[in-house]
């Protein structure tokens, strides 16, 4: 498993492919996982790669807390699709820190005892910095809405193509299928993350149901906090 080189054009059209029908790099939320693949990347992928960059300015938004996301980090050789191998540079696991390495192992107890304790103290300090530094949650939501057709000759491709079009700050959108609800109808039944403060279900029900020439109805079917 991997993704190439994700610091080549190569590697990101990997990334991009691999998003094409995903949110996130494993499962239904941001995780560790997308925080492992996020910052191997130097900058946002280009505009043509559009499931890339959607997935990048999303975790993006996390970055204030993406220590307290869920999930444990691991190699980026055990993402991505099948078949591809990792080939990153620098995307190696960070080696053990070194500063043990300047105690020097030939001279005394008593300078050992003191370099040990200085960098002892040193961690602690850094610990309780980053405790005090640590920024408010922004509270965010996992949607799944079923939007619903008039009758079965809708054309679906354009109700799902109306329904992404819509763009909000704080809104993202994520995979989508079609059920059949009986007589030949299917619906469209689409997943997003929203930011609470910002994006609210009654106003995407206004947006969604705007396009009175193909939606009849919005429903929530499933409403997660994140």
């Amino acid at each position: 498993m991997g993704f190439g080189d994700l610091k080549s054009a190569s590697g990101l059209k990997v990334l991009n492919d691999f998003l094409s029908d995903r949110s996130y790099i494993e499962g239904f939320v941001p995780s560790q996982a997308d925080v492992a693949v996020f910052d191997v990347l130097s900058a946002p992928p280009p505009a043509d790669l559009c499931h890339a960059l959607r997935w990048y300015n999303h975790i993006k938004s996390y970055q204030s807390q993406k220590n307290s996301l869920p999930g444990v980090k691991r190699p980026l050789g055990q993402y991505g699709p099948p078949g591809v191998a990792d080939a990153t540079s620098g995307s190696a696991p960070a080696a053990a820190d070194d500063d043990d390495d300047d105690i020097d192992l030939f001279g005394s107890d008593e300078e050992e005892d003191t370099e040990a304790t200085k960098l002892k103290e040193q961690r602690l300090a850094e610990y309780a910095a980053k405790k005090a530094k640590k920024p408010a949650l922004i509270a965010k939501s996992s949607l799944l809405l079923d939007v619903k057709p008039w009758d079965d000759e809708t054309d679906m491709a354009k109700l799902e193509e109306c329904v992404r079009s819509i763009e909000m700050d704080g809104l993202v959108w994520g995979q989508s299928k079609l059920v059949p609800v009986g007589y030949g109808i299917k619906k469209l039944q689409i997943s997003c993350v929203v930011e609470d403060d910002k994006v609210g279900t009654d106003i995407l029900e206004e947006k969604i149901t705007a396009f009175e020439d193909f939606v009849q109805s919005m429903d929530v079917a499933a409403f997660n906090k994140i």
